[in-house]
């Protein structure tokens, strides 16, 4: 795999930085996560494939711990606000002196820098602060966020691992670990690039919700389906729009012209009539294979039953039967391979890790007698 060798340390936390995490585990990484003492439970639900050890870091030796694991280290990933890692003695200034090959990740939501930086948030903040929640919403209703997806994920975690593949390809240039300063603002500020160099081509010059892909127009579009189901339309280009109008019936001659903004909403409301006379499947019936631009709008359940992604495995099957997104790109020669679909017992590789790193059994009971650390053992399902 492509990561194989590569040794990551996760200190817990949720969404961007498990993410990050994880699309590094997913392809070959080894990826111990930090998790808190006296915790029974996470809902970091992105581990697979990772290694779980129990640390206290509020004692000055579940600090030394730390620092013997980062020395051994290629990446390190946090996802505290500024200033939490070095009031705890464990800043890059320290781990980086110890080890000046690491790779120190910081996964904020407003950077190590800035008038915000301590300030508490979420995605919909960071999206509000780049500018592209003004753009997401339809006509005459508040700016919608889409769940959490663009800023914690996009920009937050994925970005984060696209910085750290490219420090780990600097190092094997220079031999030289790095800083990377990942954060949701301007993480998802740069995912949203186009939005910024495209304005003077009019896609999105008019109001939220009357341009071309905000829902402003008929022809990018989800309709309702005649058993209250959903297809997504996105018919742009003039030679697949009629194909749109042929599998709807509707003769190009008698409508408006696609462009004719001030007939949008009327086309709009001639679409929704039409695609209510028949169900979501008749519909598939009609556009499936076509260059219509129309797919249905599938549930998280129906997603890893459609054909096209059964044919490209795209969804993988974990312990508990439950379908989840398989790795992705896919890479020819060292695809990723997933080590274990299984979410980790807190705590349960503590002592194997710790003896990687030179402690012995005596050593490691002394340190969980002193509530250092802490070994967790599988749960029983009875």
């Amino acid at each position: 795999m492509a990561l194989k060798g590569i040794k990551v340390i996760e200190l817990s936390g949720l969404a961007p930085a498990p993410f990050a995490g994880m699309i590094l585990s997913d392809f070959g990484a080894k990826v111990i996560r930090i998790d808190r003492v006296k915790e029974m439970m996470t809902v970091d639900r992105l581990a697979r494939g990772k290694f779980s050890i129990a640390l206290n870091l509020k004692m000055p030796a579940g600090v030394e711990v730390m620092r013997k694991l980062c020395k051994t280290a290629d990446v390190l990933i946090e996802p505290y606000r500024p200033g939490v890692m070095e009031r705890m003695g464990l800043g890059p200034e320290i781990l980086m002196k110890e080890n000046p090959e690491l790779i120190y990740a910081r996964m904020t939501g407003f950077g190590q820098s800035g008038a915000f930086k301590s300030m508490a948030g979420h995605d919909i903040n960071y999206l509000a602060l780049t500018g592209i929640l003004s753009l997401l919403g339809r006509k005459g209703e508040n700016p919608i966020a889409p769940i959490n997806l663009l800023s914690d994920f996009a920009g937050g975690g994925l970005m984060c691992s696209l910085g750290i593949v490219m420090a780990l390809l600097e190092k094997a240039k220079s031999g030289k670990g790095q800083i990377v300063d990942a954060n949701m603002v301007e993480g998802t500020a740069y995912l949203g690039s186009w939005m910024w160099t495209s304005r003077d081509l009019g896609f999105s010059n008019r109001e939220r919700g009357e341009n071309l892909l905000d829902t402003g127009a008929p022809f990018y579009e989800t309709y309702k389906t005649a058993d209250n189901k959903y297809m997504a339309v996105g018919a742009i280009e003039p030679q697949f729009y009629r194909q749109l109008l042929k599998g709807l019936g509707i003769d190009e001659d008698d409508f408006p012209d696609q462009q004719s903004q001030d007939d949008w909403p009327v086309m709009k409301r001639h679409f929704s009539r039409m695609f209510a006379k028949k169900s979501q499947a008749e519909w598939c019936q009609v556009f499936d294979g076509t260059d219509a631009c129309v797919t249905p709008v599938l549930s998280l359940d129906e997603a890893p039953q459609h054909a096209h992604n059964r044919d490209r495995q795209s969804f993988l099957t974990n312990t508990k039967g439950e379908r989840e997104p398989a790795p992705a790109p896919v890479l020819s020669r060292t695809p990723a391979k997933v080590r274990d679909m299984c979410q980790p017992v807190i705590g349960f590789d503590t002592a194997a890790v710790l003896k990687e790193i030179g402690y012995s059994d005596q050593d490691i009971k002394q340190l969980e007698n002193k509530d250092v650390i802490e070994v967790g053992y599988p749960q029983s399902h009875l």
